[in-house]
């Protein structure tokens, strides 16, 4: 059993971005089964979800003529527009069937507001508006995270390098992530994750 201050962050594993998703990320499934291996070493485990409205604004079936995997500008800034997934209610939305779920101290599910996508755990895409982990967290007394899910590049990225900006210690754990690693994001992702003082295990 792993130290109470320290939590496991399982980001993402839904059936959306698995194999057959809407958003499949090669090899997503992989990771499962040794994830759930691992999440019973921690005393605080938390689940986060992308939880979309069927007309959230990062979906490029919103912006006539935009094809998926474009880029256009938000208020907040550059903005990737994705297929339609994890839409709120729906079989993708959901978690992989094999994730074992049971012992989550918390399910955090983040991109509800239409307007604006939210990639980390912590914060939307506005790097400003939370979404109450981080105070979750410190009442809990953790201060070291152990980060594991989908994708590397993007919601595992965003969120890791907000927690480290934050004050915590982490870890991202590469064998228990896979990346899309559109157009290079992959490096990027790990050059900006390093940059931040996060841990690459």
């Amino acid at each position: 059993m792993r130290p109470l201050n320290e939590a496991i962050l399982v980001i993402d594993v839904q059936k959306d971005f698995c194999p057959g998703g809407a958003l499949a990320v090669e090899g997503g499934d992989e990771i499962v089964a040794p994830i759930n291996a691992m999440v019973p070493e921690f005393g605080v485990r938390v689940f986060t979800q992308d939880w979309h409205p069927s007309d959230h604004l990062s979906f490029a079936s919103q912006h006539e003529g935009s094809e998926p995997f474009s880029m256009t500008e938000m208020p907040y800034g550059p903005q990737v527009l994705w297929p339609d997934h994890c839409v709120i209610g729906s079989e993708g939305a959901c978690f992989h069937r094999r994730l074992d779920t049971r012992k989550a101290d918390m399910i955090i599910r983040k991109g509800f507001r239409r307007e604006i996508d939210s990639y980390s755990a912590f914060f939307e895409n506005d790097h400003e508006t939370p979404t109450g982990l981080e105070g979750y967290l410190k009442s809990r007394g953790v201060d070291t995270l152990t980060m594991v899910g989908l994708a590397t590049d993007y919601c595992v990225n965003y969120s890791a390098v907000d927690a480290a900006k934050l004050g915590f210690k982490v870890t991202v754990i590469e064998s228990l992530c896979r990346a899309i690693d559109l157009q290079g994001s992959l490096k990027a992702a790990k050059d900006g994750m390093a940059d931040a003082g996060v841990t690459l295990a």
